[in-house]
C-alpha cells in the first residue's frame, strides 16, 4: 500500500547503458551472472534507516532542512516512518536493510519502555518482511546520541553507563536474531577520548575488551548464527577512537582473543579519515581473515570530516570489489549504503535517484573487478613480481630452515648481486582504467 510520499514513482527497472532515465538502472541488473553468480547475490545491497529516514538535514552550522511527515517522537510516527521505508525498499528492489534501535523507535522514559517500543517495531517489521519486504543485513544499537554516552558507552568511567549500554545491546541482538539478521554491528561512536588529561587508556581498553567478549558470549548463548562486526573509525565525534582502522581493530581483537569471533564492517569514508584508501582497508582485512561487510559511501576529499556521500567513482568501486571477490566474496556481509543526501536535496525523488546512482556505480565496479579477475589482469603481474619466492632457497628462508648466518654464506657463495626490477605502477593503473 502506497504512503503517497513517493508520489507516482514506480519500482526501478534495469534499462541498460544507453538509458537516460535518472530513475532506471544502467548497470545494475540483479539477475545478470557475474563469475557464475547473480549480481544481486554478489553485491547484497542494503539501505540504511538512519540517514534516509532519521537525519533532518542539519550540519554543524545549520539546523533542519528536511520536512518529513514521520518526524516526531511517537509510535504512530515511527510506524509511518516504517511504512515509507519499506515502500522505498520496494521501489529500489534491494534485498536488505539496516538500522539502529534509536532509528526505528522513539526513546522511552525508561530502559524497559525503550525495549518494549523496540520490540513493538520489530513485530511491525516482521509483518512487512513476511509480506515480501527485504531481509535484515544487520542491526545495531545507538550508543552515542544520548547525553548519557557523552564519555563513551563501554569505555565510560561510570559503570552504570557500561551496564546500560550492555543491556541495550542485548535487546538489539535479541531483535536482530528474531528478524533473522545476518550480522550484528558495533560501531565505537564515542569509544575514545577528547583529552588524555582525564583518560586512563588501559582501563578503557580493558572495559571495551570485556564488553565485546560479553557480546560474543551472548551470541553463542542465544544461538545467533550471524557475524559480529566492528566498524573502524579514527575520530569524529571523539578526538581519537580506539577502533581507529582495520590494523588497530585486529590488534585489539588479538589482545582479547577475539580474532576468530569478530570481523570488520569497513566504511569507505572512515578509511579516508584514517588516512587510508578504501582499497587498503579491504585488502588488509582480507589478508587478516576479518573482512565481513562494507558501508559504501565516500567523503569529500576537500573536507576533513565524514560527509557520507553516495559513491560516484567507478575505478574506486572496481578496486574495492576486486578485493572482496579475491577474498571469496561476501558471506553474511554485503554492501550497505551508509550515505545521505546533501541538505539541499529536498525532494523524495532525490532519495531514489541517489541510491540508483550508487547501485549503478557499484555494479559497474563489480563487473570491472570480475573481468580483471577472469583475465588475471592484476593477479598475473603480481604472481610474476613475487615468482622468485617459489625457488627452493627462498622457500627455505621463509620456512625457518635457514639461519641468518646460513643466508649470509649463501649470498657470499653464490656472489648474489640483485638488481631492482620495475614495479610498473603506471602500467597497472592504466590496466584498471581500461576495465572500468
Amino acid at each position: 500500500m502506497s504512503t503517497g510520499f513517493f508520489g507516482d514513482i514506480k519500482p526501478v527497472a534495469y534499462e541498460g547503458p544507453d538509458s537516460d532515465n535518472p530513475l532506471a538502472f544502467r548497470h545494475y541488473n540483479p539477475d545478470e551472472k557475474v563469475l557464475g553468480k547473480r549480481m544481486e547475490d554478489h553485491l547484497r545491497f542494503a539501505v540504511c534507516y538512519w540517514h534516509n529516514f532519521v537525519w533532518p538535514g542539519n550540519d554543524p552550522f545549520g539546523g533542519q532542512t528536511f520536512e518529513r511527515p514521520w518526524f516526531g517522537e511517537t509510535m504512530e510516527k515511527a510506524k509511518l516512518k516504517a511504512d515509507v521505508a519499506f515502500e522505498m525498499f520496494q521501489i529500489l528492489g534491494v534485498p536488505f536493510f539496516t538500522f539502529h534501535d534509536h532509528d526505528v523507535r522513539p526513546e522511552g522514559g525508561s530502559y524497559s519502555e525503550s525495549v518494549a517500543r523496540l520490540n513493538e517495531m520489530a513485530d511491525y517489521f516482521q509483518q512487512k518482511m513476511e509480506s515480501g519486504g527485504p531481509k535484515l543485513l544487520w542491526g545495531t544499537a545507538n550508543l552515542f546520541s544520548n547525553r548519557r554516552y557523552m564519555a563513551g558507552a563501554a569505555t565510560n568511567p561510570d559503570p552504570d553507563v557500561f551496564a546500560y549500554a550492555a543491556a541495550t545491546v542485548k535487546a538489539c541482538m535479541d531483535v536482530t536474531k528474531r528478524l533473522n539478521g545476518q550480522n550484528y554491528v558495533l560501531w565505537g561512536g564515542r569509544e575514545g577520548y577528547e583529552t588524555l588529561l582525564n583518560t586512563d587508556m588501559g582501563r578503557e581498553m580493558n572495559q571495551l575488551g570485556r564488553f565485546l567478549s560479553m557480546v560474543v558470549d551472548y551470541k553463542h548463548k542465544i544461538g545467533f548464527t550471524g557475524t559480529i562486526l566492528v566498524e573502524p573509525k579514527p575520530q569524529e565525534p571523539t578526538k581519537h577512537q580506539y577502533d581507529y582502522d582495520v590494523a588497530t581493530v585486529y590488534g585489539f581483537l588479538k589482545r582479547y582473543g577475539l580474532e576468530g569471533e569478530v570481523k570488520v564492517n569497513i566504511e569507505q569514508g572512515h578509511a579516508i579519515l584514517a588516512g587510508h584508501s578504501f582499497e587498503h582497508e579491504l585488502a588488509l582485512a582480507a589478508s587478516l581473515g576479518i573482512l565481513g561487510s562494507i558501508d559504501m559511501n565516500r567523503n569529500d576529499y576537500q573536507s576533513g570530516w565524514d560527509t557520507d556521500q553516495f559513491p560516484n567513482n567507478a575505478p574506486e568501486a572496481a578496486l574495492a570489489y576486486y578485493h572482496v571477490l579475491e577474498a571469496g566474496g561476501f558471506t553474511s556481509g554485503g554492501t550497505n549504503f551508509d550515505a545521505k543526501l546533501r541538505r539541499q536535496s529536498l525532494d523524495p525523488e532525490d532519495l531514489i535517484a541517489a541510491h540508483v546512482g550508487g547501485m549503478d556505480v557499484c555494479a559497474r565496479g563489480l563487473k570491472a573487478a570480475a573481468r580483471m579477475i577472469e583475465d588475471k589482469a592484476l593477479s598475473g603481474p603480481l604472481e610474476e613480481r613475487y615468482a622468485g619466492w617459489q625457488g627452493a632457497e627462498a622457500q627455505a628462508m621463509l620456512k625457518g630452515e635457514r639461519t641468518l648466518e646460513e643466508v649470509a654464506e649463501h649470498v657470499a657463495r653464490e656472489r648474489l648481486d640483485p638488481q631492482p626490477v620495475s614495479g610498473r605502477q603506471e602500467r597497472l593503473e592504466n590496466v584498471v582504467n581500461r576495465y572500468v
